[in-house]
């Protein structure tokens, strides 16, 4: 990073990439993450599943929010996305 942002935004870091470049991409990020207001927009759940918060947003408007797990056990629609991606 060119400087050290005290808001960190990240938009589809992760979506076009081979799982072993993700991997060390999401490494960094938690390095670059820690300790900082992070925002990440994802479709690849696997990016987010370690972050404090996550917010399910559904034709603009939030359907969900929690942590993953807590988000998996509500069985709405992240589990529904979650089970597409890893099933």
């Amino acid at each position: 990073l060119a400087y050290d942002p005290a808001i960190f935004i990240l938009d589809e870091a992760t979506s076009n990439i081979d799982t072993e470049t993700e991997i060390l991409i999401q490494d960094a990020l938690q390095k670059i993450m820690h300790e900082r207001t992070s925002i990440i927009i994802a479709h690849r759940l696997s990016t987010i599943q370690h972050v404090d918060r996550i917010i399910v947003l559904h034709k603009g408007e939030i359907v969900e929010m929690g942590t993953h797990f807590e988000l998996l056990d509500r069985k709405g629609m992240y589990y529904d996305l979650y089970r597409l991606q890893y099933t």
